[in-house]
């Protein structure tokens, strides 16, 4: 095999897999970002887009914002729900205004002064009655209207009474359920129009932005995605008949184009199917080109990009 041209190993290495393979077990790959992708909660217009690709952006900045005009609409309208269940609930409370009581004091007053009045004439009537100088359908008549005054007075007082004392304890806990509620639909709207604006949910590196400014984007939709530092991963193949030799934990020497000496991945998911397969009949012969897709996580991804080829052979 070795007494083969370079370049015709290198042919049938490309279709078979494993064929003139070095000693030290080398495997290729190439560098895969996780990235984190920016979506609005809620769907609209963008009117501002703050971050362009390659920008570095921190946790919790401002990238974009949506037209909020219904969203301030709405939360005006719940903040005036709000004040009218507070003035409700607190004239429960508190019972008639102060201008209300006054009036009907001030009628109890004049009343309670013609009830004096009338008790006063029927005695005057009632002595002269009694000396015949007074018919006795007067004297009827004059107790007639002091028993009108005595219960003009009773009203008037229960009135007072009544008008002085709160609410009854079910209306005030409706008026309290009902503020309880407007303020729930206060606190949802301030939340819809807080979701107007869309903070980055990581740091890192802006890697696309997939609107601009004026379009319409859905509920859920990405706007851009996001590369954090540390998201790279290594996505590598290894040969069936090496697969078993492998343990997730396991470290490999990494190396690429331009990469500093010392990096390594540690081997975090290895796939138990078989990945890029023809269907062919596994012979002893054709099992070397079955190869399993396996992850790692890079030690140190300074300077290293997604799609990046990289080679990894085991750490000696």
């Amino acid at each position: 095999m070795s007494s083969l041209p370079t370049w015709l190993v290198s042919a049938i290495a490309f279709v078979l897999p494993g064929f003139g393979q070095p000693p030290d077990e080398v495997f290729n790959g190439y560098l895969e970002g996780d990235y984190v992708h920016v979506a609005p909660s809620g769907s609209g217009r963008i009117v501002s887009l703050t971050v362009q690709e390659g920008d570095q952006v921190v946790l919790g900045q401002l990238v974009l914002q949506l037209e909020d005009t219904r969203q301030k609409a709405s939360l005006r309208a719940a903040q005036a729900q709000v004040a009218v269940a507070q003035a409700n609930l607190t004239n429960l409370q508190t019972g008639r205004r102060s201008e209300e009581i006054e009036v009907i004091r001030a009628t109890l007053t004049r009343a309670e002064a013609d009830q004096h009045l009338a008790q006063t004439t029927l005695e005057r009537s009632q002595q002269l009655s009694a000396r015949g100088l007074l018919p006795s359908a007067q004297v009827e008549a004059e107790m007639a209207a002091l028993d009108s005054a005595d219960a003009l007075v009773t009203q008037l007082s229960a009135e007072l009474r009544v008008a002085e004392l709160p609410a009854r304890d079910a209306q005030v806990v409706a008026a309290e359920a009902s503020l309880a509620a407007a303020r729930a639909q206060a606190d949802l709207a301030r939340s819809a129009l807080d979701d107007r604006i869309v903070l980055s949910p990581a740091t890192g590196l802006v890697e696309r932005v997939f609107f601009s400014a004026g379009e319409v984007v859905g509920t859920g939709a990405p706007t851009m995605s996001i590369l954090p530092p540390g998201n790279l991963k290594a996505l590598f193949f290894l040969p069936e008949p090496e697969r078993a030799q492998f343990a997730i934990g396991d470290m490999l020497a990494l190396s690429c184009d331009g990469c500093t000496d010392g990096l390594a991945v540690e081997i975090t998911r290895m796939a138990s199917d078989p990945q890029y397969t023809p269907p062919i009949l596994y012979s002893r012969d054709e099992r070397a080109r079955l190869v399993f897709r396996a992850e790692g996580i890079l030690t140190d991804s300074l300077g290293l990009l997604p799609g990046q080829p990289i080679t990894l052979r085991r750490e000696p």
